[in-house]
């Protein structure tokens, strides 16, 4: 009787503790096949550029294929609600940005809930978004932007990349500090509205460098500022909008992100990567060329910096009274 309750013992333990040990094995072991980097936006956008820039680094580090899945629609939540009901482990990644911030108090009625069902895993880089018109606008200067504006409210029809995008948040922040009246005109990405503005459908945009940067270079988009505190380096001889209205900021940075539960050891290891990409002369490079500058750092890093931004666009959107269409 002892005995056979000895082995009823072992057995029960040993049905206990096993799928933690391949729960074990399996993150020492991770990528044993693909991994999906979510994207909630069309091919060609800031956020889809970040994802194809970390993407082959980390295919060639872990060894296994970094697959871009592009998934637009209502302004990322779509994207983000898929990986949140991922499976947690570590195959399914959300890129991420100041859109996830943002959409946590823009949108009232989400069926998730970004700071509580996601687990940080690293942080990317920052941007600002840089304003720029068409050609045939008859502007040249932010200052002469505001006094065309405010000679002819709403006339100037302004890109988007979708409600609750730091575009939108942006935007709404410089009407409201600049005291000036625009049309906004939403796309599903920042992608179409670049597409229109470069036609001259719409006559300016707030948008992330990256996407914007070589059709600046080529001549086809006029720059007028940029919307970080100082300068950037991607673009110095364009000037920082602070400079014509005191106090103003805003800009994009990207993350990666996954579903909570996630095992650790498979996040440190991500983690540890993407550290190590911001050492690469070739992704140095590359960072440069997009006008981007590195956030190195842990994922408890990030975590915290994800609850810092929630919060400070959620003053943004009261303040501004910004609400979804």
């Amino acid at each position: 009787m002892h005995l056979q309750r000895r082995q009823f013992l072992r057995l029960t333990a040993a049905a206990i503790t096993a799928p933690v040990l391949s729960r074990v094995a399996s993150a020492q072991a991770y990528p044993s096949q693909s991994v999906r980097l979510v994207v909630g936006f069309p091919a060609g956008g800031p956020v889809d550029i970040a994802a194809r820039v970390i993407a082959p680094w980390l295919a060639e580090r872990l060894g296994q294929p970094f697959v871009v899945d592009n998934q637009p629609g209502e302004s990322g939540n779509s994207a983000t609600r898929s990986v949140v009901r991922a499976a947690s482990d570590g195959y399914t990644l959300l890129i991420c940005g100041p859109v996830n911030t943002i959409n946590t108090t823009l949108f009232k009625d989400l069926d998730f809930n970004f700071g509580r069902d996601i687990v940080p895993v690293a942080s990317l880089w920052r941007v600002p978004l840089v304003i720029e018109v068409h050609p045939s606008v008859p502007v040249r200067t932010l200052p002469e932007l505001i006094s065309y504006a405010k000679t002819n409210p709403g006339k100037l029809r302004v890109g988007f990349a979708g409600h609750g995008t730091p575009q939108h948040v942006g935007i709404e922040l410089f009407r409201m500090m600049a005291g000036v009246e625009l049309t906004l005109v939403p796309y599903l990405g920042s992608t179409p509205a670049l597409a229109d503005l470069l036609a001259g459908s719409v006559h300016a945009m707030f948008d992330p460098m990256p996407s914007s940067i070589a059709h600046i270079k080529s001549g086809k988009l006029i720059p007028l500022a940029v919307t970080t505190p100082v300068r950037s380096a991607g673009l110095p001889e364009v000037p920082a909008a602070a400079d014509s209205v005191p106090g103003y900021e805003a800009g994009s940075w990207f993350g990666i992100v996954a579903p909570k539960g996630t095992p650790s050891n498979v996040v440190q290891k991500l983690n540890k990567e993407v550290n190590a990409a911001f050492e690469n002369a070739g992704i140095r490079a590359r960072l440069s060329e997009l006008g981007a500058t590195a956030i190195p750092g842990s994922s408890t890093q990030f975590g915290a910096f994800i609850a810092q931004e929630t919060e400070k666009y959620a003053g943004v959107i009261r303040t501004a009274k910004i609400a979804t269409k």
